[in-house]
């Protein structure tokens, strides 16, 4: 039978990034190594895909929040160069 730290969609939704990669790593070991059962390596490969997903929305999610800081930079940087008046 097929254990994991979560188990279910929900349980994986409240992972953090690395908790999700760690358990995405064990789940990829598994299946390559073979041995397992077809239903339980139909169950791992649905847990993968699942914590495949909450990883991605973990990294979309720092993706936002980098572009929303590039472009918070960005508009302060034309702000001060705005406000600068030119020296004769």
């Amino acid at each position: 039978m097929v254990r994991t730290v979560a188990g279910t969609e929900e349980g994986a939704a409240t992972l953090g990034y690395e908790q999700a990669r760690d358990e995405l790593i064990e789940v990829v070991r598994r299946l390559e190594a073979g041995g397992t059962s077809l239903e339980d390596s139909l169950a791992l490969w649905e847990r993968g895909e699942e914590l495949a997903k909450v990883c991605r929305r973990w990294l979309e999610g720092a993706r936002a929040r980098l572009d929303a800081s590039l472009t918070r930079a960005d508009a302060a940087g034309e702000s001060a160069e705005g406000d600068a008046t030119p020296e004769a």
